[in-house]
């Protein structure tokens, strides 16, 4: 029987889903998987932090709490208090009431509905992003309708660190009213961020090219285990006047990957613009998705308003940094010992889960199909992979096809 969909084509794969359904469908018990972006225990195991298994369970036997919509802009305490857990209570937006957030569908979502909404409100065509970048980015502002999706120079291959000269050279030869993705902190793909004197170049281009930061922040407390650091360069932007949209993720440093938890952070110069920002935004929500679900605003803002909860929570979070960290001195050192030349210096230079090896799309095919070690063809490894029972095997590898 015909049918009108034959004229589809088969779209491309998403390269990190591939990944991790050919790691599960290879029987060598050898295999690690280093592709996906899910944190791990010691022994290769997924994690649940203790705090968060407890609000779930608390939120999930609480029928009067489940039976209602949200308001199409979220959970206010959950938004209120997303919001100040990025900034600081001693942020000025914080202090001038310049700010306000909207529950979105994880940090996918928070980027989606800002690009929109920049699109259609203020006209903005033109977001620059790095390279390399995660690679939804383009992708999501191309679906928003803006025209031009382009990159600055970000990851230097040579010295394996940021090009930031060639970074700055781009931005301030970007159009003005362009739209600049920034990651926070932890850089996806890379894992590494500009320094503080760096960030503070940055804003100033920013400002005078008039150009609009757009901060992507996934991995708060959980790139270095302290809040205030990893969210410094969006506090700095803030503090210096910017006017500035951040897209929050809770699906790493809770746990929360399946429940779709995060926060567009909007920070204004003229809070009186602020309802009439949000009467927007509820109509690009409204015909999107309606309404935001509650479950996951409810696990976060219950843990972010109690400081009981909000305490045990952060030495969890401690703890996940600390065995990242680990992980990363270990395979430098297991790499410099095998190799015996060069330095894999980088690896310990760079935070949070992610780190860019410097390996080949081939050398990373070889060890696909002889080593049975999967992770993205960009050579891109989530650090989280490695345990204490195969960071041996992993370097022995790697210094095999090198």
């Amino acid at each position: 029987m015909s049918s009108i969909f034959t004229v589809v084509n088969q779209g491309p794969p998403v390269e990190v889903f591939q990944v991790n359904k050919a790691y599960n469908d290879d029987p060598s018990p050898k295999k690690v998987n280093l592709s996906v972006g899910a944190y791990r225990t010691n022994e290769g195991k997924p994690w649940v932090l203790p705090i968060v298994r407890q609000i779930k369970k608390i939120i999930a036997e609480d029928v009067t709490l489940n039976h209602e919509y949200l308001p199409m802009l979220g959970l206010d305490e959950f938004t209120e208090a997303a919001s100040k857990f990025l900034l600081g209570n001693d942020c000025k937006s914080i202090i001038n009431k310049q700010y306000f957030g909207v529950q979105s569908l994880s940090g996918t979502g928070a980027l989606r509905i800002g690009a929109v909404f920049l699109k259609t409100q203020m006209n903005r065509n033109i977001v620059y992003y790095s390279n390399p970048t995660w690679e939804n980015h383009a992708m999501l502002f191309k679906h928003s309708g803006f025209e031009k999706t382009e990159s600055y120079r970000y990851w230097d291959n040579k010295t394996k660190s940021i090009d930031f000269q060639g970074m700055c050279q781009d931005l301030e030869n970007a159009p003005e009213n362009s739209v600049i993705i920034l990651h926070a902190c932890a850089h996806n793909p890379t894992g590494c961020d500009p320094s503080k004197d760096q960030w503070m170049a940055l804003s100033k281009i920013i400002k005078e090219k008039k150009l609009f930061p757009f901060f992507d922040c996934a991995y708060q407390g959980f790139a270095t285990g302290n809040l205030e650091n990893d969210s410094w360069a969006v506090r700095y932007f803030a503090n210096e006047g910017h006017e500035l949209f951040c897209a929050q993720s809770f699906a790493k440093n809770f746990g929360l990957y399946n429940e779709r938890i995060g926060n567009l952070t909007v920070i204004t110069n003229n809070k009186e613009a602020i309802p009439i920002l949000k009467s927007q935004f509820q109509i690009i929500v409204r015909g999107m998705y309606s309404n935001p679900p509650c479950h996951g605003a409810r696990i976060v803002s219950t843990i972010l308003n109690n400081s009981k909860y909000f305490e045990e929570w952060n030495s969890c979070i401690r703890i996940m940094s600390e065995r990242i960290t680990e992980m990363r001195k270990e395979l430098r050192e297991k790499l410099e010992n095998r190799t015996k030349f060069g330095t894999w210096k980088h690896i310990t230079d760079q935070i949070g889960m992610f780190s860019y090896t410097g390996l080949s799309a081939d050398q990373v095919e070889i060890l696909k199909n002889k080593y049975h070690i999967y992770m993205l063809k960009s050579g891109r490894i989530n650090i989280c992979g490695l345990n204490t029972n195969n960071l041996d095997y992993v370097a022995k590898a790697i210094s095999d096809v090198i």
